[in-house]
């Protein structure tokens, strides 16, 4: 039985990898060059959020992140992130931030108008909202302030609101559902930046 396994396991390799190695000869016979074939490559595939996917989101492979020397690439969005906040980086360097961990009063809130008075989805820094990202601050936390949330991993200070004080936290979500299912809990927190 295992020898029939075996034999189909190699007939399937085979049908798998020479069509791939025949069509890459031909390329080779027909002029192609390696800056085709990685132009080919990066049509077909995106790297998000260190994931490899192809044009229908289907997971390929992870990016491994923990070897020495690793750099992350960053996305267009976070560059502009970055420079957006980068504005309020003397406040955060002045800013007294409560020491080790605290307690927030953590609630959710999406970029309806029925919220927001608007629905543009732009923050109080001038942002746009961004579930997993975006989280509204009471003053004493400067823009660009990133907060680690339990349960919610690390969250930047990018938005304001009037109800938004004391150890209150706002937590950006993109659907209604998903902001009511939330509701209002306490939660530890802890500034890292």
């Amino acid at each position: 039985m295992r020898i029939i396994r075996s034999a189909v396991a190699l007939s399937m390799l085979c049908m798998v990898t020479v069509p791939q190695v025949a069509s890459t000869v031909e390329a080779f016979e027909a002029g192609s060059n390696e800056t085709n074939i990685n132009f080919k490559i990066e049509d077909n595939f995106i790297l998000e959020n260190g994931v490899i996917r192809d044009k229908n989101t289907m997971l390929l492979a992870s990016t491994p992140k923990n070897f020495e020397g690793y750099i992350s690439v960053k996305t267009e969005d976070e560059i502009k992130r970055e420079k957006v906040l980068a504005k309020y980086e003397e406040k955060r360097k002045n800013a007294s931030y409560p020491q080790g961990k605290f307690t927030i009063n953590a609630s959710a809130y999406t970029a309806a108008a029925d919220e927001c008075g608007k629905s543009d989805g732009i923050t109080a820094s001038g942002l746009k909202v961004k579930e997993g990202v975006t989280i509204a601050c009471p003053p004493q936390f400067p823009f660009g302030t990133k907060i680690k949330i339990e349960g919610m991993g690390t969250r930047i200070c990018e938005d304001r609101g009037g109800a938004i004080k004391g150890n209150h936290i706002d937590i950006y979500m993109e659907t209604k559902k998903d902001a009511f299912s939330f509701g209002r809990k306490n939660l530890e927190a802890e500034v890292i930046m």
